[in-house]
C-alpha cells in the first residue's frame, strides 16, 4: 500500500496536468526510498523500478500496459495483474507475506546512485538521438527561469 503522502503527491500532479508517468515517478521514488531504507530490497533498479509502476497502476495512475517488446511472461503477469487491481481482489495474506519475506532477502545496492544511473544510462541509449534531444527541449523550455 502506497504511502499518503505519495498518494497526495500523485494525485497534486494529476491534478496539475502532468503525464501519467510523471504520476507514477512518485510510486517509483517511493519505492527507491523504501529499498534505501532498509524496508526490502530488489534484485536490481529495473525491479524497483517496475514494483513501483506496479503500486502507481493499482492506484489508478492510467500507465499505458508495459510494452510489447516485453516477454511472454512479463505480458501474462502484467495482464493478470491488471485483473487482480481491476477485481481489486487483495493477495491472500500468506501471498504477501511470501513475497514480503522474499523481497527482504534482496541486495539493497539496487537503489544505489550508481545503480540509478546506469539504468537511466541503458533506458536512454534505447532511445534514438531525435527523442533524447526532443525530450531535452521540452525539458528546457519547461525549466524554470532564474533571475540573473
Amino acid at each position: 500500500m502506497p504511502e499518503k503522502e505519495t498518494l497526495k503527491r500523485a494525485r497534486a500532479d494529476k491534478r496539475a496536468g502532468k503525464s501519467p508517468s510523471t504520476q507514477a515517478g512518485e510510486f517509483v521514488r517511493e519505492e527507491i526510498h523504501h529499498v534505501r531504507e532498509g524496508k526490502h530490497g530488489a534484485r536490481s533498479a529495473k525491479q524497483a523500478i517496475a514494483i513501483g509502476l506496479s503500486k502507481a497502476r493499482s492506484a489508478g495512475v492510467d500507465l499505458p500496459s508495459p510494452p510489447a517488446s516485453a516477454s511472454e511472461s512479463t505480458k501474462r503477469s502484467a495482464k493478470s495483474a491488471r485483473r487482480r487491481a481491476s477485481s481489486r481482489k487483495r493477495p491472500s495474506a500468506k501471498r504477501a507475506r511470501a513475497s514480503m519475506r522474499k523481497l527482504k532477502r534482496e541486495p539493497r545496492s539496487a537503489a544505489s546512485h550508481q545503480a540509478l544511473s546506469r539504468q537511466a544510462k541503458t533506458a536512454a541509449r534505447r532511445r534514438s538521438p531525435r527523442s533524447r534531444s526532443a525530450a531535452a527541449r521540452k525539458a528546457a523550455r519547461t525549466r524554470k527561469r532564474t533571475q540573473a
